[in-house]
């Protein structure tokens, strides 16, 4: 973790080519594509472990490993809302007083409240992270945060661990089902939240593995943590609620606008013939996002088309379609419910990869480059199509990018899909408040009042001229937002940097201000 010093006192400031301030020390943005010239860096793997140690409580991996002032501790969010480790592991940094901690949670949740009472305190000085919702980001807009908060996208972080980028002291890993061995699985346990896709590369990187558990048996049916990797296990009453996986943000929408821009969007599939034998296909974790995944499916019925593979974070719609026999298989680095938590258990066809695996730009061939298209959301977009799912149009911190720009980059064709107003906001803006994915990486804005085409897709302008679809500009689009909701006012200038939008191969897209 890059510390305060290093870039929160410079003098000099330039721009990527996105047009915005990155600090002199560190890498612009200049596209999308400039990484792939670049040799892949990876540190060497953690050294093999031969028994783990037994530990009695979270207290104990404190005594035991030496936590103290200045350290970098990571944990995963496969819990997501009911994560009780990386809470338990906050309650003894606050307990014993530790200062000037750099922590590195795959994704932040609003469960995690108490990390304001660490920020404010000083007990956590930085923050590297994917995403991050809740009262956790109140303190961090707020500016009082004293170094900085990173966001990564998910194949973003696993390149920074693999390379040295983000060293890890010590991974604290909840695990629903451990063994004697150190062996871990996601599919057993009072707690099975089925893959652990983002806590690999944590396992074979950090120095030190610490698994947590609440359930410890003789041998794991399945592995998803290699045992060899693992230091310690420790066993507590409860590593958190299982039913936390399913959040608001997994469930598909029933709004009836939400629904006809799920419909159009599938219908633009379909007519750019995208929706063909063999295809491929993600969707994000949003409402209008997973209707798309529901209308693609209706589609593939009703035309008796047969796709290769889904992937991402998986959910029962997707778990349906393999049931079905709609697609060959399933690649998962995260379950979104308990029905694709039940299917990872049991059927051979789902099949778990490591974030690294699904879109590390370093890795050989990822899984989100051999994608037909994704459908994904935003809080903002603007005329250059580049997107925001990382801040409000006030600058306040409501997520990340987690797989979007992985995702958007290495699709054939990228959707985004959602209301031309929100909150009685103009979704499309001039300039989006904080980039989340850039623009040449976006292909396709569906909306409920037309569809717009990245200009840069020729051939996608050329397909759908003659279609039934509303094809409209943005720009068009976006005046017609304006008569629905107005031409909004500016928003306060920007405080102090707070963070830095991390994108995928390590540079510098954007900056987070204080705003507040």
């Amino acid at each position: 973790m890059m510390q305060q010093k290093n870039i929160g006192y410079y003098r000099l400031i330039m721009l990527n080519s996105l047009g915005r301030v990155v600090p002199d020390t560190l890498r612009g943005y200049t596209s999308a594509t400039a990484y792939q010239s670049k040799n892949r860096i990876l540190i060497p793997e953690k050294a093999v472990v031969t028994k783990p140690l037994f530990l009695d409580s979270i207290s104990a991996i404190f005594d035991e490993y030496h936590i103290s002032d200045g350290m970098t501790l990571s944990f995963h969010h496969h819990l997501r809302n009911g994560d009780g480790v990386l809470n338990a592991v906050c309650q003894e940094i606050k307990t014993r007083g530790i200062k000037h901690l750099t922590i590195a949670p795959s994704s932040i949740f609003p469960n995690n409240a108490i990390i304001v009472d660490l920020i404010i305190a000083g007990n956590i000085t930085n923050i590297r992270t994917n995403y991050i919702n809740g009262p956790a980001a109140r303190p961090i807009d707020d500016g009082k945060l004293q170094g900085l908060l990173l966001m990564d996208t998910h194949g973003g972080r696993a390149r920074a661990i693999e390379s040295g980028d983000l060293p890890i002291d010590i991974a604290i890993l909840a695990c629903p089902t451990v063994d004697r061995n150190g062996n871990g699985s996601g599919t057993e346990g009072l707690s099975a939240c089925g893959t652990l896709g983002y806590a690999q590369s944590d396992l074979r990187y950090a120095k030190k593995v610490i698994l947590v558990t609440d359930t410890i048996v003789d041998k794991v049916k399945q592995i998803d943590l290699d045992g060899k990797y693992v230091d310690a296990i420790v066993q507590i009453d409860s590593i958190g609620d299982p039913e936390g996986i399913v959040s608001g943000t997994t469930k598909i929408t029933k709004d009836p606008v939400g629904l006809k821009i799920a419909r159009d969007a599938a219908d633009f599939l379909y007519q750019a013939g995208v929706i063909k034998p063999g295809f491929s296909m993600q969707t994000g974790a949003g409402g209008t996002s997973l209707a798309v995944a529901a209308a693609v499916r209706k589609m593939m019925i009703t035309k008796q088309i047969h796709g290769s593979f889904a992937s991402g974070g998986t959910n029962g719609y997707y778990t349906d379609l393999l049931k079905e026999g709609w697609v060959d298989n399933l690649y998962d680095v995260q379950c979104f419910d308990l029905e694709a938590v039940r299917s990872y258990r049991d059927n051979s066809h789902h099949i778990a990869i490591s974030a690294s695996k699904y879109g590390n730009p370093y890795e050989p061939n990822p899984v989100v480059n051999n994608l037909s298209f994704v459908a994904l959301g935003a809080t903002e977009i603007d005329l250059d199509f580049n997107v925001n799912v990382t801040t409000d149009s006030l600058g306040r911190l409501i997520g990340g990018s987690g797989g979007h720009a992985d995702t958007a980059h290495g699709a054939d064709i990228t959707i985004i899909t959602t209301t031309l107003a929100k909150a009685r906001l103009p979704i499309i803006k001039e300039h989006v408040t904080t980039i989340t994915t850039p623009g040449e990486d976006v292909d396709v804005l569906v909306t409920e009042r037309g569809i717009a085409i990245n200009p840069r897709r020729v051939d996608l302008l050329e397909k759908m001229k003659n279609s039934n679809l509303t094809i409209m500009t943005i720009s068009e689009l976006m005046a017609i937002s304006h008569q629905i909701s107005g031409i909004p006012a500016a928003i306060k200038e920007p405080g102090k940097v707070t963070g830095l939008i991390v994108y995928r191969d390590g540079t510098i897209l954007d900056q987070l201000y204080q705003r507040f």
